[in-house]
């Protein structure tokens, strides 16, 4: 099995003040409290307030109005990951964990190497065995050590939690302990977009494939609303493969729980990966988010986001791996259906490609 999932760097690059706030961190001659605060200002030079962008072409094209995309690929390591991955490193730190571990299938791992070679930290990236991603040339050259292991994602996941327990690693895998604080930074998404439009978006359209990211950005919303920033929270569209997403398939179903696929029938492909899962860590929490907000759930099949992709390269110059347009594609097929009246509409783009 050729997986490639995606996003192409032969060298992340960082400014030359982060380069400098790193040693600083890596000195542990200093205090714990001022190496923390020297990886929060690599946190604040380096990650999020990423673009939000009118897209006038696709709004011509779709005769759709006040379209905006917010391009997660402008991070460092080119997708969102990097908004948990620097939290987890973070917190890592802050516990005073030498190691960091986890279970990827490409741009978690390089994001996480990426956090934890600031931070100086050792890093262990166990990969399915069957997955072979252009990234973990990344991952070697950030100094993470990648181990390989059979099974699924989901079970290397399993695995690698078990032996983060037994050699006293931070476990910085998805779903249970890690799930608020990983919800807790793809929150600022949403503060980036409110400070942008100054109000929430009618509609925000998201990539689904754990949970992690789509049930973030709806509880950034929340508490917008509850603060009184907002006169609104958005209807969440939620997107992923055709039918091998969890959440998808629950919502669609009218099922109260996330219900897991049967692995047999869940296969990868060099444009799906990012996305498939018979589980999803935080499926239960994405699944209420869609109920809550009264949202949509899409399928959305590899040739649509394969030719998304390749539109928004011609004609809107953006390089986006094809699984990260299944929410903006999920979006204007809603429109399609329902027409749409005048307001504002957010589709989050996850990777570049």
């Amino acid at each position: 099995m050729n997986l490639r999932d995606g996003v192409k760097s032969s060298y992340i690059k960082v400014s030359s003040e982060t380069q400098k706030l790193s040693a600083f961190v890596k000195d542990k001659t200093m205090t714990l409290i001022d190496r923390l605060e020297s990886f929060e200002d690599i946190i604040n030079i380096e990650i999020g307030d990423t673009s939000l962008s009118r897209a006038k072409t696709l709004e011509r094209e779709f005769d759709m109005r006040q379209l905006y995309i917010k391009n997660e690929g402008e991070n460092p390591s080119g997708t969102q990951k990097d908004r948990i991955a620097f939290a987890q490193v973070y917190d890592a730190l802050r516990r005073d964990f030498d190691t960091v571990a986890l279970a990827t299938c490409g741009n978690y791992g390089v994001a996480v190497a990426l956090a934890a070679n600031l931070a100086g930290l050792n890093c262990k990236i166990f990969i399915p065995s069957s997955y072979h991603t252009e990234r973990i040339k990344e991952m070697e050259s950030l100094n993470a050590e990648v181990i390989r292991l059979g099974g699924s994602y989901e079970e290397v996941v399993r695995s690698s939690s078990d032996y983060a327990m037994e050699y006293d690693w931070y476990d910085a895998n998805p779903g249970g302990a890690n799930t608020p604080l990983q919800i807790s930074a793809y929150a600022q998404i949403a503060q980036e977009i409110y400070e942008d439009l100054g109000d929430a978006p009618k509609y925000c359209a998201v990539p689904v494939s754990n949970g992690t990211l789509f049930a973030g950005i709806y509880r950034g919303f929340v508490t917008l609303y509850k603060r009184g920033k907002t006169s609104r929270i958005p209807k969440m569209i939620a997107a992923s493969s055709s039918f091998k997403n969890p959440i998808i398939a629950s919502f669609k179903k009218g099922l109260e729980h996330c219900e897991d696929l049967n692995p047999e029938l869940v296969k990868e492909s060099k444009y799906n990966e990012p996305l498939i899962n018979w589980h999803s860590f935080d499926g239960e929490e994405a699944l209420y988010a869609l109920r809550e907000s009264q949202g949509e759930a899409f399928h959305i099949s590899d040739k649509k986001m394969k030719d998304m992709a390749a539109f928004l390269l011609k004609k809107e110059g953006m390089k986006i791996l094809p699984a990260s347009t299944a929410g903006l594609i999920a979006l204007l097929e809603l429109d399609e259906k329902i027409n749409f009246e005048l307001d504002r509409f957010v589709a989050v783009l996850t990777a570049k490609n």
